[in-house]
């Protein structure tokens, strides 16, 4: 979506069409264990959620209407467990978080949801810590869209939802609805994502993060 508007701000194109998916079990098997082995999860997993979502960006329209994005760099804080992907994203999602605030002159009371793609619940807590002491209060209206995805505590699914689809899902379906409806009408998305791979994972390497973020008007 942020790559979609800058082409359409720039007169490269009048319409894009921006799309993610994921698949429960292929980043279990490439990133974690073999799902046969039957390990235990601990507390900190997610889960990766199994679905796709698609929104059309256009140079005409009504809205609802990206008005800013905030392109991430890559953070490494050193975090190698690949069970508690929250807390190696967290701190990507927050320099991106610093960055659009500064860039922009806004503060969190501006939006009337501010939503990360797949912290889940302990890099969701993560994100709010770290934002306080940097001087910004997120807690009143914000969430994560791998907190949103799942019921906790009728499916189990530990710190929540993960993967590309967990934001696209939860954007194109409940979160756009919800513009359209004028329930929310400014609305700063933040896509969390970690660079790891198998052989990463295996050699006992960190786990960097990065995140973009894409501000969305009515």
């Amino acid at each position: 979506m942020c790559l979609g508007s800058v082409f359409i701000d720039g007169g490269g194109a009048n319409n894009t069409l921006c799309a993610a998916s994921s698949h429960f079990c292929s980043a279990e098997k490439q990133f974690r264990f073999p799902l046969e082995l039957g390990n235990q999860r601990p507390p900190s997993a997610q889960w990766t959620v199994t679905g796709a979502g698609s929104a059309i960006v256009s140079k005409n329209g009504t809205g609802p209407f990206i008005t800013h994005i905030t392109p991430g760099k890559i953070v490494d804080m050193g975090i190698k467990d690949a069970n508690n992907m929250g807390a190696a994203m967290a701190p990507a999602a927050l320099d991106t978080l610093l960055t659009h605030f500064k860039d922009t002159g806004r503060n969190p009371s501006y939006y009337d949801g501010i939503f990360t793609g797949d912290l889940g619940y302990i890099g969701k807590e993560i994100l709010i810590e770290m934002a306080q002491t940097e001087g910004y209060n997120i807690k009143s209206n914000y969430n994560d869209c791998g907190v949103l995805i799942f019921d906790k505590e009728t499916q189990d699914t530990h710190s929540g939802g993960s993967g590309c689809a967990c934001c696209a899902t939860v954007f194109s379906g409940f979160l756009f609805n919800q513009l359209k409806t004028k329930k929310l009408n400014k609305i700063l998305l933040i896509a969390t994502g970690a660079l790891t791979n198998s052989t990463t994972n295996q050699q006992g390497e960190s786990i960097p993060g990065i995140a973009h973020a894409v501000s969305i008007e009515v």
